[in-house]
């Protein structure tokens, strides 16, 4: 785990490792705002090529609601260790039982908050178990797998990782485009260099491993419906990895919550933070009801 700071906490948050059953995963942990009555706990997972700072702009106005915010690196990811070369590391199940073992760390129960490839990992880990967790919420995560223009840069990555060291992965990535287009971390939090050394802590095993997992995922929507929680679909007004009526159509074989945010896009917790975390609060507090 890095012991340089890369990006400073959000303001009130710590940032520590949080020690498992399953060993230490990096954690930014802000507690309710002072003078504010504490309702509960919130697990955040990142998506592909994120980490817990995409989450950066939601603590303030989630504690500010009530709710100590707790966003992890998972096992491979940003500051979080891993195997370099063993993808069967990174297979979805290890990741499912990370989740349950971080849920534990931090006590239950809890709400689960998943984006992208987060959301992913996330309900394989309410399948295996859903005792930990007070609701589920999926920002930004589909049914099953992701979009094919999305699968061709999914693609392009895996084979330049097969060749290229993780520095000359990430000066193609720049080269091509914008970092968050083009398979880097996602716009919004961090300037380039900060963005480059996020990229160079993630495991190029775990790049592997779960970029693949993204282009072959199954519908599993069926299975997390019988599953007695209170679910919640959020995402942006457009999105390209999973098309927006996909996860309309979603949300209504959960039978869950929908917000759209407007004005945002594959990241509405990075695009519009204030209506994002105003509708994860709106929602948590209707399952404290």
């Amino acid at each position: 785990m890095s012991t340089r700071a890369v990006f400073t906490p959000p303001p009130g948050a710590r940032a520590y490792p949080l020690r498992t059953a399953r060993g230490e995963f990096a954690a930014v942990d802000s507690a309710v705002a002072p003078g504010v009555a504490n309702k509960g706990t919130a697990l955040l997972l990142p998506g592909f090529t994120g980490s817990k700072e995409d989450f950066t702009l939601l603590h303030e106005p989630l504690t500010a609601r009530g709710y100590r915010v707790v966003a992890v690196d998972g096992r491979g990811q940003f500051e979080s260790d891993g195997p370099e070369t063993d993808e069967s590391a990174y297979e979805r199940g290890e990741l499912a039982r990370d989740v349950l073992a971080q849920a534990a760390a931090l006590g239950t129960p809890l709400h689960l908050v998943g984006h992208s490839l987060g959301g992913q990992i996330a309900r394989a880990a309410v399948l295996f178990d859903p005792s930990p967790f007070l609701s589920f919420t999926l920002v930004s995560s589909g049914p099953a797998q992701i979009s094919d223009s999305q699968q061709q840069r999914v693609k392009l990555l895996r084979d330049a990782l097969g060749v290229m060291a993780m520095t000359e992965v990430w000066d193609a990535i720049l080269a091509m485009g914008p970092p968050e287009e083009v398979g880097g971390p996602a716009k919004g939090i961090g300037d380039v260099e900060q963005l480059r050394r996020r990229w160079l802590g993630n495991k190029p095993a775990q790049l592997l491993a779960t970029g693949s997992q993204l282009c072959t995922e199954p519908d599993r929507v069926s299975e997390l419906a019988a599953v007695p929680l209170p679910f919640h679909v959020l995402s942006g007004s457009q999105d390209d990895t999973w098309p927006v009526p996909l996860l309309d159509d979603m949300a209504v074989r959960l039978g869950a919550r929908r917000t759209v945010i407007p004005g945002a896009e594959h990241s509405p917790n990075a695009d519009q933070p204030l209506p994002t975390a105003r509708a994860l609060a709106d929602f948590w507090d209707s399952v404290g009801r």
